[in-house]
């Protein structure tokens, strides 16, 4: 069975629509997807509908955006089905405070003498949530950068020069909405975490840490190994994905390419009815 757990499409930052995606999951043969939108779970509905048509398992995910005493942090949220006001509002709200990044980082670049719109970034993102690779293509658009990439190596990565943090929940914060969302949380792509790992997977597991993106694009074989071995330790969900974007032609090929241990998918399932239990 061929799963990526790790996808996002133009709700958040992605390049294609939810059903796009979809379809893309089902021409590679890919028999499962999670739809891990940043901080929305606006194309569920779309993405989920496209599968029951299509023959491609989706399953409801985001990708919650914190920042903490170790920098910025991702929590990925499976199974996210809220059921009450509260935990859909906060979830709306991120969107403002996304809007709000964006427009703290286009004043960064105005002082480095790059000046952006605010409405291009809006044109840019369409009705998606508003992210830095929006951002990353105006720059490129602009002909300050040649490539996204680019753009994020010399400007939008955590300690450059337009860097802004996110006005975000921290990361505990990010566990208990997900939580409240009927969800399971899962620390994204622990090794590109600055600061700490080891003190951030400790207060997030005493909080009630449900797994750790062990399977990584960008992860060394060493640190899948050990982000394995902490997984075991603490009987936790060891998952994995792409963070399939669309954006760049090497992003393109990974999708779908994370072999994962086989009874990964059984024990997320086995993990997201407990918690609507």
């Amino acid at each position: 069975m061929r799963t990526d757990l790790h996808c996002h499409s133009t709700a958040s930052d992605g390049a294609l629509a939810p059903r796009d995606l979809v379809q893309l999951a089902r021409k590679r043969a890919i028999d499962v997807i999670a739809l891990t939108d940043h901080d929305t779970i606006a194309g569920h509905g779309e993405a989920l509908a496209a599968g029951r048509e299509l023959g491609v398992r989706v399953i409801p995910g985001v990708e919650i955006s914190a920042l903490g005493a170790q920098g910025e942090t991702h929590v990925l949220g499976y199974g996210v089905e809220p059921d009450d006001d509260a935990t859909r509002a906060t979830l709306l709200a991120l969107r403002t405070t996304r809007e709000s990044r964006a427009k703290r980082i286009l004043t960064n670049l105005l002082r480095l003498g790059i000046r952006i719109d605010f409405e291009r970034i809006k044109a840019i993102a369409g009705d998606g949530m508003i992210g830095r690779p929006h951002i990353a293509r105006a720059l490129v658009d602009k002909g300050a950068v040649s490539t996204t990439q680019e753009a994020f190596d010399v400007y939008l990565a955590e300690g450059k020069p337009a860097y802004a943090p996110n006005d975000a929940l921290d990361p505990l914060q990010a566990i208990d909405l997900i939580h409240r969302a009927r969800g399971v949380a899962v620390l994204a792509h622990p090794a590109f975490t600055h600061g700490d790992v080891d003190a951030l997977l400790g207060s997030m597991i005493g909080h009630g840490l449900d797994g750790i993106e062990v399977y990584y694009p960008h992860h060394s074989l060493g640190q899948m190994t050990r982000y394995a071995e902490i997984a075991r330790e603490h009987s936790l969900l060891a998952t994995g994905g792409s963070d399939f974007h669309g954006l760049t032609q090497d992003d393109a090929f990974g999708f779908g390419e994370i072999g994962l241990p086989a009874g990964t998918v059984e024990a997320l399932d086995a993990r997201i009815a407990a918690r609507r239990g």
